[in-house]
């Protein structure tokens, strides 16, 4: 089946989790997810079943992998199918240190021959959708033309779908979080992208904020990404279902949200699960929203504790809701 690429939220490390995966489900049914990157040798031979686990409420869902030795990430495809993962993704956009000394990730961008032979073999390993996540350019790779050979190597490998950083990764001299912020934006090098192979889907990341840049990005190509607006500030997500695919949206109120959390939190709490690995992806649920300074304290002074339950989660949902009857009052007056 097809997927809908029309939005999605990216891989970010250290953020979306399973546990913050089920979080934007109670704001958007329609939204493809993605993991975390997982590296292939952390499947091979690490924990298998802790980074590959999810919820099912999740899909679509899509696996994120970093790698680079084909028989390996044909292995993890497999893996990815096998879970029930709705695509596999290959990295190949991630900045970090850590990330190029295994050879994977954005430096793979000067090697396309290489990501052509990855992702051939991972289509020889699944059925389910194997697509690229890059950036428009790395250090030396300064022209279109580049760009354009990268992409069009990686295709004639059988690779349909390419998602798009519109910034180049400067390698040597940045950090990854200035990679998101430094490089210039370059979204026309994306359009052009979709012109010049309107048969591929080309997605588009980098820094967009509201549903309208989305809505003008998708007149020039298939679908949007975005990445840390979503983590911020996730009631964003609580519109896209309507705005984006005429969907009813699963939420009408934030207050939906933390109702259909209750039973998921106190599901892993007695699973063992602390508190705070779920509540950290929650806190700017309230932003902008009276109280919600008071909902992010309470939940980042207390969760954390080792005996926090769910009685943490919900009264910090009545500071909320306390500090909006006060305004309902102040109003009325």
């Amino acid at each position: 089946m097809k997927l809908n690429r029309l939005f999605s939220i990216a891989p970010m490390m250290d953020w979306s989790d399973h546990h913050c995966r089920f979080f934007w489900r109670q704001l958007t049914r329609q939204s493809l997810l993605y993991t975390e990157m997982v590296t292939t040798g952390a499947l091979i031979h690490g924990d298998r079943e802790r980074f590959l686990r999810y919820n099912t409420e999740e899909h679509p869902v899509a696996l994120q992998l970093g790698g680079s030795e084909p028989s390996d990430l044909a292995r993890c495809a497999a893996w990815a199918q096998e879970w029930g993962y709705d695509e596999v993704n290959l990295n190949c956009g991630c900045p970090s240190d850590r990330v190029q000394s295994g050879m994977f990730g954005a430096c793979l961008m000067a090697r396309p021959q290489l990501v052509a032979d990855c992702v051939r073999a991972m289509r020889d390993a699944c059925t389910i959708p194997v697509t690229v996540k890059h950036r428009v350019g790395i250090d030396h790779m300064e022209s279109y033309g580049e760009l354009l050979d990268f992409v069009g190597t990686v295709a004639g490998a059988g690779c349909e779908v390419f998602i798009v950083h519109a910034r180049k990764a400067w390698l040597q001299g940045l950090s990854p979080k200035q990679n998101r912020e430094v490089p210039p934006l370059n979204y026309p090098w994306v359009y052009q992208l979709k012109a010049d192979f309107p048969q591929l889907d080309i997605v588009i990341n980098g820094s967009i904020q509201t549903l309208e840049e989305c809505r003008q990005h998708l007149r020039q190509v298939d679908g949007v990404m975005i990445g840390r607006e979503a983590y911020q500030n996730p009631w964003l997500l609580a519109q896209v279902d309507r705005e984006l695919f005429g969907m009813d949206n699963p939420a009408q109120s934030r207050d939906d949200v933390i109702a259909g959390l209750l039973p998921y939190v106190e599901q892993q709490l007695a699973r063992g699960t602390h508190l705070n690995h779920i509540t950290r992806h929650i806190l700017g649920l309230y932003q902008g929203v009276p109280g919600a300074r008071k909902f992010r304290r309470h939940l980042s002074e207390n969760a954390y504790k080792k005996d926090a339950g769910l009685q943490v989660l919900t009264a910090a949902f009545d500071l909320v809701k306390a500090d909006a009857a006060t305004g309902m009052a102040s109003s009325a007056a």
